[in-house]
């Protein structure tokens, strides 16, 4: 089975993960190594042929162009990932529209092109925030993929959400991240994160279960999880744990997933076009 390899392209400092200290309005006196790090996952795709999708925050495109037209040249699929990782949660949709928009205006003056797909920051398309879906139609969207089917995260999720690829307003196809199943329980296994929690063995078993259970894997990472000496800001304990915990296993752990499954971008996969 094909699968599709997804990045969230932002910054370290750009994480919801840091936003209790370093804020929007910080970021531009924060150290980058956005380019070191994307430049280092493309060195992965190439060793291994895979083209992915890359879901580009407008903050990082407005100020590394060059990294987006690298992205652009090696064959990969640019999408938006929004433009300020606001989260739509407390989000009015009059500024959802903008800064979706602002994106999309960030990536069309790289690439020349309107961006096929969308992803919200943090997955932030949940129950309350569905009408963001409409506004993405509205704005000539082929897909989404901002819905993670699994409702016990702190942060993000929707557990009623189908695992499977659906259409989700008119023709807008609705890609979410992948749990594999047990009777009724979903574990997610999509994810920079999972890959650095769960011991290798058990991250593969799980992908393999999704695609044994007739679902594409559908996996995402952000560039900055492969900083091997990230820096570091103090956080609650949680979100420090989730932020840094076991970065230095994701580039043996990444080659050995691309060696062993196939993946594409999410426009080849689901073909919109078609759709």
């Amino acid at each position: 089975m094909i699968n599709a390899f997804t990045v969230d392209l932002e910054d370290w400092f750009c994480s919801h993960n840091l936003r209790s200290v370093i804020t929007y309005e910080d970021w531009d006196r924060q150290e980058s190594r956005v380019e070191k790090n994307s430049f280092a996952l493309l060195e992965i795709l190439q060793k291994h042929k895979t083209e992915a999708t890359f879901f580009v925050l407008g903050w990082v495109a407005d100020r590394f162009p060059g990294l987006i037209k690298a992205i652009c040249r090696e064959g990969h699929e640019i999408a938006s990932h929004g433009y300020a990782h606001r989260q739509i949660i407390g989000m009015q949709p009059e500024e959802f529209k903008t800064d979706v928009e602002n994106s999309v205006a960030a990536l069309e003056r790289i690439t020349g092109r309107m961006p096929s797909g969308y992803r919200a920051p943090a997955f932030s398309i949940v129950r309350r925030t569905q009408w963001a879906l409409a506004i993405l139609k509205q704005l000539g969207f082929a897909y989404d993929s901002s819905i993670y089917p699994f409702s016990l995260h702190p942060d993000y999720g929707n557990g009623h959400s189908p695992l499977h690829m659906h259409s989700a307003v008119d023709s807008l196809v609705e890609v979410p991240l992948s749990c594999a199943t047990f009777g009724g329980i979903r574990l997610p296994c999509s994810g920079g994160a999972y890959l650095r929690f769960y011991p290798y063995p058990i991250f593969h078993s799980l992908a393999r279960k999704v695609m044994d259970q007739g679902r594409p894997f559908i996996f995402y990472i952000h560039p900055w999880e492969l900083d091997k000496s990230p820096p570091r800001v103090a956080l609650p304990l949680l979100n420090d744990w989730r932020h840094y915990y076991n970065t230095a296993s994701v580039q043996d752990k990444l080659e050995r997933l691309l060696a062993t499954f196939e993946f594409t971008s999410l426009n080849r996969l689901i073909k919109p076009d078609r759709v």
